[in-house]
């Protein structure tokens, strides 16, 4: 049998971490070492993550072996870079950061493997992008890669509550999120850094000008993103460059229906859709904000840089029902 790469996970008592062990335990070429996290140590980990129960025996740890052959930093925004200060970890360690604190600089490889797989591939330090940059620019890479972002994007787009984290809030508590639906920090969201970063990279020059509205929508898992732009480009020319550009990603699908929610929820899938009306091109992206958005696109990028086949683990079937 050939030898498992031995995996640990920090910061181990959210939702991502949740999502990495539910992925991890069944993934045939890992062996899960650890979960750590100091509020929990000593607890069983289906504790926390009650979906384990009954399926996964391990408890919280506040031990730390850096020299496993995986780490999966998935504490809060901010924590990543102090942990990794305290904390002597090997170069030949892969870590892959889930906070949002190395997804600007070029300490670490920017993981999004429809824009960097070569890159990712090649790395032993991998920043997971953010859930509305993943499901955005995934909805305008092809565009950027064709030199078409010329004209302002109009962007919106509906997160569920897990997207919030696993801390309650006066805007994540069920009497409140159910039945509602708000905007909050409109044109300024912090993923509009990365997403005009990546886009401005790809195209080579700066593309800065994307209006983006984020929601809070009343379901829990998934992000719902549409957007628009004047184009000279017609219908069959957008589906081809979009065709084109995700023929070889085997999580981004094209497709010719209006795709919905329950279609990803569950998988580390991306549907999108392109279509024309007038003079404006209508692309709608849609992805599981815990999955393709955070965890499942965590293990994509680990299985990228060890080698492995890109789907290992990841053959995930949504819940349409």
């Amino acid at each position: 049998m050939t030898k498992k790469h031995t995996v640990g996970i920090i910061g181990g008592a959210g939702y991502t971490a949740g999502e990495l062990i539910r992925i991890l335990r069944c993934h045939p070429a890992v062996e899960l070492r650890f979960v750590h996290s100091n509020s929990q140590a000593g607890k069983p980990v289906s504790s926390i993550h009650q979906d384990l129960a009954g399926d996964f025996f391990m408890d919280f740890t506040s031990e730390v072996d850096p020299k496993v052959d995986v780490v999966f930093l998935c504490s809060g925004h901010g924590k990543s870079r102090g942990w990794l200060a305290e904390n002597e970890v090997p170069a030949e360690t892969l870590v892959v950061d889930l906070s949002a604190d190395f997804r600007l600089t070029d300490d670490f490889v920017y993981g999004l493997p429809e824009m960097n797989r070569a890159a990712i591939k090649a790395s032993k330090r991998i920043a997971n992008p953010g859930c509305f940059a993943t499901a955005i620019q995934l909805g305008l890479l092809p565009l950027a890669a064709a030199g078409k972002l010329q004209d302002e994007v109009h962007i919106h787009a509906i997160t569920g509550s897990t997207g919030a984290g696993q801390q309650p809030q006066q805007t994540t508590h069920f009497s409140w999120r159910n039945n509602n639906l708000s905007v909050y920090k409109p044109f300024q969201h912090q993923h509009l850094a990365e997403i005009g970063r990546s886009l401005s990279l790809l195209q080579g020059e700066v593309v800065s000008d994307l209006a983006f509205l984020p929601l809070r929508g009343d379901f829990a898992r998934g992000i719902f993103a549409t957007l628009y732009l004047d184009t000279e480009l017609s219908e069959k020319e957008l589906q081809a460059l979009f065709s084109d550009y995700y023929g070889e990603h085997v999580f981004t699908h094209v497709v010719a229906e209006n795709p919905h929610l329950k279609q990803v929820v569950n998988t580390n899938k991306c549907l999108v859709q392109v279509t024309k009306h007038g003079d404006r091109a209508l692309i709608i992206s849609v992805i599981d904000n815990l999955l393709k958005g955070a965890s499942g696109q965590a293990v994509q990028n680990m299985n990228l840089a060890l080698g492995l086949e890109e789907t290992t683990g990841l053959q995930l079937k949504a819940m349409v029902f």
